[in-house]
């Protein structure tokens, strides 16, 4: 005990000692009573003063005291280690200096943008995160399009967004987020959702003078409506089943407007985000959880279940077929990611052999889509889904009860306006009625099919009323949101669509983290987070986000393309270390939009 308390009266010696030989400063004791004080001497001792004065206002010697007798006792290996992470509890907490801008490629080889963050850390400036998100510089027009006009987008109307989109990170957003708090996500997100609308309203401006000012002659006019098609004698339709007479279709929604450089906001925001979870120490899926949830420290955290596509028979297939734009495969909840992908990546070998055993023209070449799916010819919407069927039960798959299907057939690209109707087929075309009978048709006939992705047109209102009710009870409805503006979207001004159960939603363009926050939040349980087809090719940030945002599907797309595999490696990795600490939720149940007739209780387990 008295061995204790001298060391003990030792440290504090010590730090006392070096106290008063830091600050304690008097005239008498600095000069000799005899002696006269030179000028050097007098503005030497004024200085010290002050500097006594400096370290005594803001408690210097009274933490070095403390850290000193801490550090003592604790006697650390690493001393200088030790004072470091002791003082750094009481450093200024980082804000942003810079924002800088760099021109990219995305997996097709189209340029992109990265934003970098640079934050103030103890006095120096330092370079954080970076992020790069999806991103489109045009949403395509409902009208009809050859495939080459639906594949390459305009390269210098790219070239120019993202040249705006430099513009505003290394100039305006720099220096209107300059000494933000990289922590205040909310806060940094109003910045960034302001400066967007601010564009987007001066962009509509521009746009509605220059159709004002445009010559009458120059104006195109609106496809007309198709005519009823001729009858025959008998007063119908000869071997049609169905409505006798066609009604004319609803004139396409003007396309959502895309500003010129909006892929700055949302990777900016990312950026910020990803800046955050470091400067916290956490991993990104965590800083969002916390976010969402206002939680430190969750208790539970469950992956989503992954929806990964199979194949992609659209209008970029060789064949005739153009609906099934993607086949999609809903895996059973409660598996792990690994099991996941080898049971999908073994239905994909056994696909390519039922395909090669039956060509007649030898071995089949697989191509693969944007999406990362492979890319097959078929003349009708029956023989993927047969194909899938066939190979299925070949490796004793349940379909229909270990794992389903989901459609998604962006109708709204296939709508031949001077015909009015939808070209599934070529040479085939169908009128929306028409349609609605086909999808009947498919799901009866295959009730493994519980999701149909964008069926029809949004402006389609009536066929989406006769298409949930003669599918409804069995298939969930799904539209995709992507092309809306997310700085003010909900559920409420999503598209007010007769019997849609969920949307599907993309992190692109001036989509900020907290819009996606907002929108998972107030349709909870009705949101996937998907991927666009021109994803960042290292970029892994999505998988963290769709964890943190607690959602249950996320749309990463197929399992043969560089830019989708990093996501699912980053989930896999998610899943483990959730499952390391002991909070992996594994849920056994699908939960909602997917699987109708789901109770609250059990989409929640």
């Amino acid at each position: 005990m008295s061995l204790d308390l001298a060391t003990a009266n030792a440290s504090l010696l010590f730090a006392t000692t070096l106290q008063q030989n830091v600050i304690a400063m008097s005239y008498k004791g600095f000069i000799n009573c005899n002696s006269r004080v030179s000028k050097e001497e007098q503005e030497f001792y004024d200085l010290k003063n002050k500097a006594a004065e400096y370290y005594r206002a803001n408690g210097v010697p009274q933490k070095m005291e403390g850290v000193l007798n801490d550090m003592f006792f604790d006697k650390p290996d690493d001393i200088y280690g030790y004072l470091a992470n002791y003082f750094s509890k009481f450093s200024t907490p980082p804000v942003i200096s810079r924002l800088l801008g760099k021109e990219i490629y995305d997996g097709k080889g189209q340029l992109s943008i990265q934003a970098q963050v640079l934050c103030i850390i103890k006095n120096e400036e330092k370079t954080t995160c970076s992020a790069v998100i999806s991103s489109h510089s045009e949403v395509l027009d409902n009208s009809f399009q050859d495939p080459s006009g639906v594949t390459n987008i305009n390269n210098d109307k790219r070239r120019d967004s993202v040249m705006a989109a430099l513009h505003w990170i290394d100039e305006s957003l720099n220096t209107i987020l300059k000494g933000s708090d990289p922590c205040d996500q909310t806060g940094v997100d109003k910045i960034l959702s302001d400066f967007f609308m601010a564009r987007y309203l001066e962009d509509q401006d521009i746009r509605n003078r220059e159709k004002e000012n445009q010559p009458p002659s120059v104006s195109v006019p609106e496809p007309s409506p198709p005519t009823a098609p001729p009858k025959d004698k008998k007063g119908g339709d000869k071997g049609k089943k169905g409505n006798s007479t066609e009604k004319p279709i609803p004139p396409p929604e003007p396309s959502e407007l895309v500003v010129p450089g909006c892929m700055a906001i949302g990777s900016v925001s990312l950026a910020v985000a990803k800046t955050g979870a470091l400067l916290q120490c956490i991993p990104l899926y965590k800083y969002i959880k916390s976010l969402t949830n206002q939680q430190p420290c969750p208790k539970e955290m469950h992956i989503p279940v992954p929806l990964v596509t199979l194949l992609s028979c659209g209008k970029m297939s060789p064949g005739k077929l153009n609906l099934l734009e993607e086949v999609i495969v809903i895996p059973k909840a409660g598996q792990r990611l690994k099991q996941i992908i080898t049971m999908v990546l073994e239905l994909q070998k056994e696909m390519m052999k039922i395909m090669n055993t039956a060509s007649k023209t030898g071995p089949v070449l697989p191509t693969v889509s944007d999406s990362g799916a492979l890319v097959v010819g078929y003349e009708r919407p029956e023989q993927p889904l047969d194909l899938i069927t066939e190979a299925s039960n070949n490796l004793g798959l349940a379909l229909g009860k270990g794992i389903h299907l989901a459609v998604n057939c962006a109708a709204h690209n296939l709508m031949d306006y001077p015909k009015g109707k939808y070209e599934v087929i070529t040479g085939t075309p169908k009128s929306p009625d028409e349609l609605v009978d086909m999808y009947e048709a498919l799901i009866n006939k295959y009730p493994a099919v519980v999701a149909l992705i964008d069926p029809l047109r949004k402006e389609d209102v009536e066929q989406w009323e006769r298409l949930s009710s003669v599918v409804g009870a069995s298939c969930s409805l799904l539209c995709d949101i992507s092309s809306k503006p997310q700085c003010h979207s909900t559920r409420d001004d999503a598209p007010s669509l007769p019997g849609v159960r969920g949307y599907i939603l993309n992190q692109s363009n001036e989509t900020t983290v907290t819009d996606l926050i907002h929108v998972t939040t107030e349709n909870k349980g009705a949101v996937i987070i998907g991927t666009t087809c021109g994803e960042p090719c290292s970029d892994d940030s999505l998988s963290d986000v769709v964890v943190g945002l607690g959602v249950g599907y996320v749309k990463l797309g197929g399992l043969s393309r560089g830019e989708r595999l990093t996501k699912y490696n980053r989930l896999i990795s998610i899943e483990e270390e959730l499952a390391q600490q002991g909070i992996l939720d594994s849920r056994t149940q699908h939960t909602s939009p997917l699987f109708v007739g789901e109770t609250e209780g059990q989409s929640s387990t």
